[in-house]
């Protein structure tokens, strides 16, 4: 089955698309030029077998990221995504070398506030041991998926905690750092407008930080 995706996805390539999809990533990453609706769909099948053996398969999930061509990334986090509940804390350290491997924010994005947080949010001490020291790392991807892996936590987020995380990268010259400040603020006033409110009057943050966390308040 891991074969057949692979073969299916290169069966669908279109170069045209390929090097729009790529220009607009910063050419970053080479694409086959398959949008996200028609991935999916090739790639259901694929999922939902997978999904079957009720576990994370590991090695698959590295064969897909090894590949050149950015979809077959996009696949293993589709697939992640769907088996996420199975994820064990341990798991924790084969998500960091995802997060810094072939690092984008539309890789990181989708690991930090869909995968590393609803793990972290069954496993805690996954907070202690992990998402403080990336928050401290000089590693900006990491920096940014401890900023986010609370993004959908709404009512649950832990305010002390993403203040603490926000601060120890707010004076941060990285555009992705003091984006995701913003992004993480803005939808946390969405729940509690009035914490994000002050908070933003309390403390210095980039004027990207600021005007993104301040878009609802």
């Amino acid at each position: 089955m891991f074969s057949d995706i692979i073969e299916t996805l290169y069966a669908n390539r279109n170069a045209e698309k390929a090097f729009y999809m790529a220009k607009y990533m910063k050419d970053q990453f080479p694409f086959l030029g398959i949008p996200k609706p028609e991935r999916v769909k090739l790639a259901c099948p694929f999922i939902k077998a997978a999904q079957k053996a009720q576990a994370v398969d590991w090695e698959m999930i590295q064969k897909l990221w090894e590949l050149p061509e950015r979809e077959f990334q996009y696949v293993a986090l589709d697939y992640l995504q769907a088996v996420k509940n199975h994820l064990q804390a341990e798991d924790i350290e084969k998500l960091e070398i995802l997060i810094t491997a072939k690092s984008w924010w539309d890789t990181v994005d989708l690991l930090a506030s869909n995968v590393t947080g609803p793990l972290c949010a069954r496993n805690k001490e996954l907070i202690e041991s992990h998402i403080l020291k990336w928050a401290a790392s000089e590693k900006i991807w990491l920096a940014r998926t401890a900023i986010l892996f609370q993004l959908k936590y709404k009512a649950e987020t832990d305010p002390e905690l993403l203040e603490w995380i926000i601060l120890k990268n707010s004076h941060s010259n990285e555009f992705f750092v003091n984006k995701a400040i913003g992004w993480v603020l803005r939808e946390y006033s969405k729940t509690n407008r009035d914490w994000v409110r002050d908070f933003v009057n309390r403390h210095d943050l980039s004027k990207l930080s600021r005007r993104e966390a301040s878009k609802y308040l």
